[in-house]
């Protein structure tokens, strides 16, 4: 039962990292003032920590 409960913790969890970096890249991609590196750059950031850069891009963007 431990390990169902792991697992689907792990789930979510995925899910989640999932969701977050598909709405970073959209984001990203829609924005034309960027040049092709910096998306890449950003596109590459949504793929290790979502959450994080989320927040650093919108600060950055603002």
């Amino acid at each position: 039962m431990t390990e169902l409960i792991i697992y689907a913790a792990v789930f979510v969890l995925l899910i989640g990292h999932c969701l977050m970096a598909g709405k970073m890249y959209r984001a990203v991609h829609a924005n034309t003032s960027l040049t092709l590196h910096q998306k890449n750059d950003w596109k590459l950031k949504a793929l290790i920590f979502p959450v994080y850069f989320w927040g650093k891009y919108k600060e950055a963007t603002s």
